[in-house]
């Protein structure tokens, strides 16, 4: 079996020329855009979309790379659209607020909010998580993070930003579901990720989000995009860049403990390897907090409740697909 492809390159700049010339060599080693995007397939342009309310403090994918990402969609006859459930209000919402509206415009990109039918994934301990359509009816998907540290899971990179991809309500239902069990979410989020397998992740960091992530802490120049059609891999990557123990990110945790991957040496590495771009003053949280955020338990009662009736028991309409 062949080892999964990393590849790793320094990029300084979001203006646009540069930008595309960047994310071209990227791709380049992994067969370029055309190796995942074939004439018209439906692509799903999945970036970091979670707050509007700090559009300069670097907390969201950046609109010029998802606006070269999809230049290169359409290049390639693929019909990109963007989609994304946030934290924190609606889709277009945040996409407005974070500077999106001009690309949507010029490039006619529909925006889509994770609503409607929901599927359940393959998982035997898990196989009551739910995703959306929207995400699952895609040809492609292509998986566009922000690298940041985050106040619960030490880091979020590619792992995490596919828990955007469980439709609006569901993801208190899983915060309060994993307790205060950081280990059991990680392995929620990695069986998210390996249920969707995103066809390509492209990590946004050339400036990322340090500190007191994923929202409250600040802008961080890297100058580093990464790419790869094993988001898993990708991950423990970046997490060696950052000079951060895997053993406490869950996300990484996990995936390692699954045997998803398990070493950077199981990692074909074509140009730059982590060790080249080390970051040793990166900024993790001051302080990481509960994934429960603490809900009374007479909140999470009634949560389970509604969620039992009015989704979980529904679903057994669609087991099977």
């Amino acid at each position: 079996m062949s080892l999964p492809t990393v590849n790793l390159i320094r990029a300084e700049s979001y203006q646009q020329e540069l930008l595309r010339a960047s994310l071209e060599k990227l791709l380049e080693p992994l067969g370029g855009m055309e190796s995942f995007v074939k004439p018209g397939s439906r692509v799903l342009l999945k970036p970091n979309l979670l707050t509007g309310s700090r559009p300069t403090k670097e907390c969201v994918t950046r609109p010029e790379l998802v606006y070269c990402v999809a230049q290169m969609v359409q290049a390639a006859g693929g019909k990109p659209f963007l989609g994304d459930s946030p934290a924190f209000g609606s889709a277009m919402g945040v996409a407005k607020a974070n500077g999106y509206l001009q690309l949507l415009e010029e490039l006619n990109l529909p925006i889509v909010e994770f609503h409607g039918q929901r599927y359940q994934t393959v998982s035997e301990e898990f196989n009551h998580l739910l995703l959306s359509k929207e995400v699952i009816d895609a040809d492609v998907v292509i998986n566009l993070p922000k690298v940041k540290s985050h106040a619960q899971l030490t880091l979020t990179l590619g792992v995490k930003n596919l828990f955007g991809c469980v439709p609006g309500k569901m993801k208190a239902w899983w915060h309060m579901e994993a307790g205060k069990d950081s280990a059991r979410f990680g392995q929620m989020l990695v069986e998210t990720a390996r249920t969707i397998n995103p066809n390509l992740t492209i990590i946004d960091g050339i400036v990322g989000h340090e500190g007191n992530g994923p929202s409250g802490g600040e802008p961080r120049p890297l100058g580093i995009l990464g790419a790869s059609s094993d988001v898993f891999a990708l991950d423990l990557a970046l997490v060696e860049i950052l000079n951060v123990n895997p053993a406490i990110v869950p996300t990484v945790a996990a995936a390692m403990r699954l045997g998803l991957c398990s070493d950077l040496e199981s990692i074909h590495f074509p140009q730059l390897r982590p060790e080249e771009l080390k970051v040793l003053d990166w900024k993790l949280p001051n302080t990481l907090i509960p994934i429960d955020f603490g809900m009374p338990r007479v909140i999470k009662s009634t949560f389970r409740h509604l969620y039992i009736r009015f989704i979980k028991e529904p679903i057994s309409a669609y087991a099977g697909r």
